[in-house]
């Protein structure tokens, strides 16, 4: 298990110090910025979806195991599970929609426009 964690470490700061390499030009330095956004977003989401399907998991056990020990309490024990896993799966969505704002709405456009301008480019009449 380390040397799968250690690999996975190597390989993102790998993947983040790539851009170094390719320093003189703007264009491929902004696509490596990019880049990262999406292994960002790509991270987001998978780290933000462990916790609440863990969660889900444990709700559906817990709700279970009451309805099997009284079964008189089934409506009330459905109606509570069924409300935490809607909290809990907004926290999912919460994930994907900041992986989504990462990916499609890059806050961070405007800082990269610089390194994405042609330059020597005729001006326009």
């Amino acid at each position: 298990m380390k040397k799968l964690v250690l690999f996975g470490l190597t390989t993102v700061a790998l993947l983040l110090v790539s851009g170094v390499a390719f320093a003189d030009d703007n264009t491929v330095a902004a696509l490596a910025v990019l880049g990262n956004a999406s292994l960002t977003a790509g991270l987001a989401i998978g780290i933000g979806v462990f916790g609440p399907g863990i969660g889900q998991g444990l709700t559906m056990l817990g709700a279970l195991s009451g309805m099997a020990r009284n079964p008189d309490q089934i409506p009330a024990l459905r109606l509570y599970m069924l409300l935490a896993l809607a909290i809990i799966e907004s926290l999912a969505i919460y994930a994907l929609v900041i992986s989504l704002i990462i990916l499609f709405a890059f806050p961070y456009s405007e800082l990269l426009e610089p390194f994405l301008s042609v330059s020597g480019a005729a001006p326009a009449n």
